[in-house]
Formats: C-alpha cells, structure tokens, sequence
C-alpha cells in the first residue's frame, strides 16, 4: 500500500511542476487564457494528489487561510471566463496568501542547491531573497529592536 501512496505522491509532483510550466507558458504567451486554465487544474490536481483529499480541504479551508482560497479559486474562474489577466493578478493574490509562509523555505533549499546558490549569490537576488527570507522585515525595524 505504501508504494501506491508513494506513486500517487510522485504523479501529483509532476501534475504540480506541469501545471506551474503550463501557467509560466501562458504568462509568457500574452496571457494566453487556455494555457493557463490547463496550467490551473494540473496544479490543483497534483495538490490533491500529493496532500490527499482530507489534508487539501484542510488546508484550503483554514479560517486563517479563507481570504486567500477565495481570491485563489475566482481568479481560476475568471481565467476559466475569459478574463485572463484580471484572473491571473487575482489568483496570484490568492496563491501569495496561500503559500506565502513557504517562501523563505524555498529560498534556503535553493540557498543549498549546487547550480542555484551561485544565482542567488547575485547583487540584485541576493537582497530580494534576504528581504523575502525575513517575511519582508525592513532593515530599519531590526535595527530599532
């Protein structure tokens, strides 16, 4: 049982990496509405499949995190309407709320990967991921505490 979990685990990473290059693609493309809609249902496909159905509703609807769904899934629905850079921003809003509390892990994990670290090492990369790293903390407020 466990290796059906696992292989479940595996196929919703690739549904969530597809998604995000299907909805790059389309930012990329103008905004194109049809490739970001397919790049919404295989990211929230693979979410399902690596979170499980119990831990995704839980997740999505924390009352600490219903601002955030609800910005998440009308801007899907306004990408889904034809209203694709109104629904883009939207979502976007929505994802940041969301998954904003995981950025500084994914920039230390991206700090320790070989080929990455020397890109984050760069003038202007360097400072955009100290400040994201620190929730946006100003140098001026840690330096009045």
């Amino acid at each position: 049982m466990d290796a059906i979990a696992g292989d479940t685990k595996k196929i919703g990473i690739g549904l969530t990496a597809a998604g995000l290059l299907f909805t790059l693609l389309g930012v990329v493309l103008f905004f194109d509405g049809a490739l970001l809609a397919v790049g919404n249902l295989l990211f929230l496909s693979g979410v399902f499949l690596i979170l499980g159905m119990e831990r995704t509703k839980n997740f999505f609807f924390q009352k600490s995190k219903l601002r955030g769904t609800a910005f998440f899934f009308t801007g899907i629905l306004m990408v889904i309407f034809k209203w694709p850079k109104i629904g883009f921003a939207v979502e976007l809003f929505g994802f940041l709320n969301l998954f904003g509390n995981f950025v500084p892990h994914v920039i230390l994990v991206a700090r320790h990967t070989p080929g990455v670290s020397k890109v984050m090492e760069l003038p202007g990369i360097k400072q955009a991921c100290d400040y994201l790293s620190k929730g946006g903390e100003s140098k001026k407020a840690n330096a009045a505490v």
